[in-house]
């Protein structure tokens, strides 16, 4: 079954698309979390971590030189940006199509809430 990014992968569906080769596509999250919100993806549909091969190394190296691109083209570059990765749903994940997400454009705080 194809998930919404595999459909903006392929032109199926629409996305704020700022980067895409043949490994890989960033897009514009369409429920920003931070001034900048991208989600960086692999072109390829890989449901989480879990599923991650040592034949998707490469790619997924090209994962965080995609964000670098990004992170210049979006002017976050040098006031800092953040990268999640998240991993089934106890992380929230909420599409099964693994996928980094850079946020940037303002100071972003702690990673977690302390209890």
């Amino acid at each position: 079954m194809s998930t919404i990014f595999s459909k903006i992968v392929n032109g199926e569906s629409h996305a704020d698309i700022v980067y895409q080769d043949d490994r890989v596509t960033a897009f514009r999250d369409i429920n920003p979390q931070a001034p900048v919100h991208i989600l960086i993806i692999p072109n390829k549909e890989i449901p989480t971590v879990n599923d991650v091969t040592e034949a998707d190394e490469q790619m997924l190296g090209h994962l965080f030189t995609v964000a670098k691109i990004v992170a210049e083209q979006e002017n976050v570059d040098e006031s800092g940006y953040r990268l999640l990765i998240n991993c089934n749903r106890d992380a929230n994940q909420e599409v099964f199509h693994l996928h980094m997400h850079l946020f940037g454009g303002q100071a972003l705080g702690p990673m977690l809430m302390r209890r």
